[in-house]
């Protein structure tokens, strides 16, 4: 049955995090802030592979930012601030 659970749960988070990219390619916003943006939803996949709750809460909080319109800083394509 937990395994189950989980399985289920991956494929949820997977649904979510197709969507996030999704939103994330369309947004206007400058380069540098889609790239902030991208990093932080691969690092959210990254940390699926080992903490499946933790990825869902982060991506949770992730997409809350995004409805808010909550974007990191502006930063050069670079990285640089």
């Amino acid at each position: 049955m937990e395994r189950d659970d989980q399985l289920e749960l991956y494929g949820v988070v997977a649904d979510r995090l197709k969507v996030a990219h999704a939103r994330v390619r369309t947004l206007q916003v400058p380069e540098g802030v889609r790239m902030a943006l991208t990093r932080k939803l691969l690092v959210i996949t990254a940390a699926a592979k080992h903490d499946l709750a933790d990825a869902a809460r982060r991506l949770e909080w992730f997409t809350a930012d995004l409805d808010e319109g909550r974007y990191p800083e502006d930063v050069h394509a670079d990285g640089s601030p």
